[in-house]
This record gives structure tokens, sequence and C-alpha cells, in this order.
């Protein structure tokens, strides 16, 4: 719906939230002491309030913000209960290239239509975590023309919609104590433009699987397959496994950095993590996802996205 039809913000934790033109990917660790625990589960346990104060100023901005919880955060929670698949990233070794797991308690997800809306939330969470919380690595993103990365190509093409999009990202009957949230997966990814520009633009559609100029898929070489083909997960059947993706390009031309944050939400966790053990290990062994030869990991981010309702009960169930 859009801001016409709409007389409130979205809600917070509200994963099919439009995607947005500006991003801040935030990921942060809890300090050690309980007073510090607590402080943080009080302010995320009312990010609606907040979401809702900044965003109420300009509906057409669509801020939303999606809190994730890391394993070991969840771990200080004192509860007796756990997601299903909730588990620290697990860094997976290739032969040429690694994804690493690195740290993180909570994840902001914060987005916008503005961006000078995802800075004042921003900087009115950090006045109410305090020191509360260590930074991990804080990311802005940005719409890149029409939905293309920095490597040129168009990204999400393959994202649920309509119905599909919550079979594909919440969690139903199989763990009832926490349908209604959803897995998440973030890593930074570094890319080598001066390499990936050396390429043709047909040897770079051949490492895609995509023509660049109109999205067209392209059938693989094989042995070789190509990152579309690498990142789709299927079963026995046939059976599609989709996942939601918001990748955004960030990036600093005076550094020489450029990257795509990569961050999938998903009802099964165990879909990403087939996804990336066939990009960095190779299907079949030893042809990896040749998008690795310019890109780098360089973070990688495993947490549980709890519904609302749930996560504003978790500071009194602490």
């Amino acid at each position: 719906m859009d801001a016409a039809g709409r007389r409130v913000p979205f809600d917070a934790q509200q994963v099919d939230a439009p995607l947005s033109r500006s991003a801040v990917f935030l990921v942060v660790t809890i300090g050690p002491t309980p007073e510090q625990l607590r402080t943080a589960l009080d302010v995320v346990a009312g990010i609606d309030d907040l979401v809702k104060s900044v965003g109420f100023r300009d509906l057409g901005a669509n801020l939303s913000c999606i809190v994730g919880i890391g394993s070991a955060a969840w771990d200080r929670l004192g509860r007796s209960d756990r997601p299903a698949e909730l588990h620290p990233f697990v860094a997976v070794e290739g032969p040429k290239h690694t994804a690493p797991s690195t740290p993180g308690d909570l994840l902001f997800h914060i987005r916008a239509e503005r961006p000078d809306f995802c800075f004042e939330f921003e900087r009115l969470l950090f006045e109410q975590l305090g020191d509360s919380v260590e930074v991990v690595d804080e990311v802005n993103g940005f719409r890149y023309f029409d939905a293309r990365d920095l490597l040129g190509f168009v990204d999400g093409t393959a994202n649920p919609t309509g119905r599909g999009m919550a079979d594909a990202t919440l969690i139903g009957d199989e763990d009832p104590a926490f349908a209604g949230g959803s897995y998440v997966v973030v890593q930074k990814y570094l890319h080598d433009l001066a390499a990936w520009n050396a390429l043709t633009t047909e040897q770079q559609e051949a490492v895609i699987g995509r023509r660049k100029a109109d999205d067209v898929e392209l059938d693989d070489t094989e042995p070789q397959r190509a990152h579309k083909t690498l990142a789709t997960i299927t079963d026995d059947n046939g059976y599609e496994f989709d996942i939601l993706r918001d990748n955004m390009p960030f990036g600093s031309p005076a550094a020489g950095e450029y990257g795509t944050y990569f961050i999938g939400y998903t009802r099964r966790l165990w879909v990403i993590e087939r996804m990336l053990q066939r990009m960095f290990l190779g299907d079949p062994p030893g042809y990896h996802d040749r998008i690795l030869d310019v890109s780098t990991a360089a973070t990688g981010t495993t947490f549980f996205v709890p519904s609302l309702q749930l996560l504003e009960g978790l500071a009194d169930a602490s």
C-alpha cells in the first residue's frame, strides 16, 4: 500500500516492507554486563515506537526497520527455547575463496526512500542504545539506477512475490513457538571493479547467467555453472526454495571501495547455507562461482528475526 492509502508508518519487523532506495545495515555486539544487555533489549523491544516517531513525518519515505538477534545474544536471554535453525554463521572454506564468519549480536536493517530518514532513525537509535553496544559494521546502501549492482547487472530478479513471499520468508507450523519470524544472513562483498571491467560483456554474462542489458536468463556452459544457477536451490522434484534478497550497492570512489551488501531473508536457513556451499565449494566440486574471483566476502553473520509481538516481549521475559 502506498503512502496515500496508509495513515501510519510500516510496522517494525515487517519483512515484506517495500524495497527502498536507501538503507543502513548496522551490526553491533552487546556489552558484557547485565545492565548493557537490559538496555539493548529495552531499545529493541520499543523499536516499533521509534519507527513511528520518525516515519510519521513523511509516510512517503516508507521508513522501516527490522531487528535480527544473533545466536550468542539469544543464549544470553535466559530462555529455555530457541529458534530451531538459529546458530552462528558457518564459515565456508573453498579451494580458492572463503566465506568468513564474523561477530554480531544485533542487526538493524533500516530502509527508506529518503536517506535523511535512515540517518535520523539511526541517530536516535544510538541515542537510546548509549554505551550498551559496540559497532561491528555499518554500511550505507543505495539503489543504483534500475536496481543494478555495481557490476552492472540487475540484482534481485528472482525475489518471491505475492503469496509466495510469506512461504519463502516466514517460519510456520514447523516451529510454532517462533512462527511469523524469519532468518536473515548478511555478507559484505568487496568488488575488484578493475578486474571485472577487464572482462568482455559476454564473459561477464557467462559468470552471472543473465544478459546485461535486459536481464534475460542464459543457459550455463557446463560443467561451469553461472551465479544464478549456483544460487538457486531446488529439491529432487524441481521445487525451488525462494529467499528474499534486499541487496544494495555501497562504496566510496575516493577510497576505491566498491561493494554489494548481501542480505537474504528466509524461512529455511539451510537454503542460504546450501547456496553458499555451492558458490564457494563448487557444484560440481572445484567449479566455484566465478563471481568470487572479483568479489571477496568480508563478513558473514546469521540472525533470527522475531515477530514484532515476540520482539516486544523479550525485555520482559529476560
